[in-house]
């Protein structure tokens, strides 16, 4: 009798400690150094669904434009687990993760739509799951948010007019940076908050960023030309703690990854209407938008790509990763 009792009060205690956890409300809180965006769309649309299918045990909270601190401290707190999850350019993780800069290599991806056929692709969901699996971090998302361009005080037209200039770029990663040495322009990583002081003061000469960031923040008052870099995008990760994952339990952290993946065709059906949106907005600001000519263009990809083998062959993990991108590229490409 006393052990039935014993049983039967633990089983009533373990119902109990089961109730509590699946009424805990957990809060997931989103950073993005943009707003107004398909980022910001992205968010306002997985708050909705993990919110109703979760029954208001996951809250999600957002915050676009830098409210919870610039990119580097975003991205600290997301390793930390202060902040669950942030969205800035793949660059800014090569601290904590290298392998994250293979996705910045030009010419892997024809269109914003091709890219995310590739990022669909089961093999490669599965790779890329694994990055920042040391560090405590996981991209539940990755997205090309727009061609990158260059705002530059000087107009470039051609690959000559890349040459001693100071331009920003998005952070530390070589990809980023060794192919404008190469192109003998001088790379300077500022995280997008810092950009357009620096532009103002002609700290720089210019900056890559995407069409949206560069209409959002109204660089034509300081910059009236803009151009388009041949066969390369701007690449966002939006990055969770994985300890916070795995706390949700297997029924929320289910939830929370399909509406993740459920969500991601909003960066595709919202990019044509973007880039026209953008464009008239950058126009009607004074600026002008500049895309290469033919020649030019493929001059620019030579130049830039060449630097790539040196870049992925650093380590085999990193070869290995980058050889898979561009056999899903050819196989999304046919």
């Amino acid at each position: 009798m006393r052990n039935l009792l014993t049983g039967l009060l633990a089983g009533v205690a373990a119902c109990v400690m089961a109730s509590a956890a699946s009424a805990q409300q957990f809060t997931m809180k989103l950073s993005s150094p943009t707003i107004n965006d398909v980022t910001h769309e992205w968010m306002k649309a997985f708050k909705a669904g993990v919110e109703d299918r979760s029954k208001g045990r996951v809250k999600v909270e957002i915050y676009p434009a830098n409210q919870l601190g610039q990119i580097p401290a975003t991205v600290d707190g997301v390793a930390l687990g202060t902040i669950e999850m942030t969205f800035p350019v793949v660059g800014f993780f090569i601290g904590l993760e290298p392998r994250f800069q293979t996705l910045d290599a030009a010419g892997l991806f024809d269109s914003v739509e091709h890219g995310q056929k590739v990022f669909a692709d089961p093999e490669i969901r599965k790779r890329m799951a694994t990055f920042g699996a040391s560090k405590g971090i996981e991209p539940l998302v990755t997205f090309l948010n727009g061609e990158l361009l260059l705002a530059s005080h000087k107009p470039i037209r051609t690959v000559d007019d890349f040459k001693g200039q100071k331009l920003r770029t998005a952070g530390a990663a070589a990809m980023f940076n060794e192919p404008f040495k190469k192109l003998g322009a001088s790379p300077v990583s500022l995280p997008l908050g810092e950009v357009l002081p620096a532009l103002q003061n002609k700290g720089i000469d210019g900056a890559t960023a995407n069409l949206a960031a560069i209409t959002a923040f109204k660089y034509f008052d300081v910059t009236k030309t803009a151009t388009y870099l041949p066969g390369t995008f701007t690449m966002v990760s939006g990055v969770v703690n994985r300890r916070f994952m795995k706390s949700l339990g297997p029924e929320l952290e289910a939830i929370v990854r399909e509406e993740a993946q459920k969500h991601e065709k909003l960066f595709t059906t919202l990019a044509a209407d973007a880039r026209t949106n953008t464009e008239a907005a950058w126009r009607k600001g004074g600026g002008e938008l500049i895309t290469m000519e033919p020649a030019e263009s493929k001059r620019y990809l030579a130049e830039v790509t060449s630097v790539i083998p040196k870049i992925v062959g650093a380590t085999p993990e990193m070869k290995a990763d980058y050889d898979a991108f561009v056999a899903a590229a050819q196989k999304y490409r046919q």
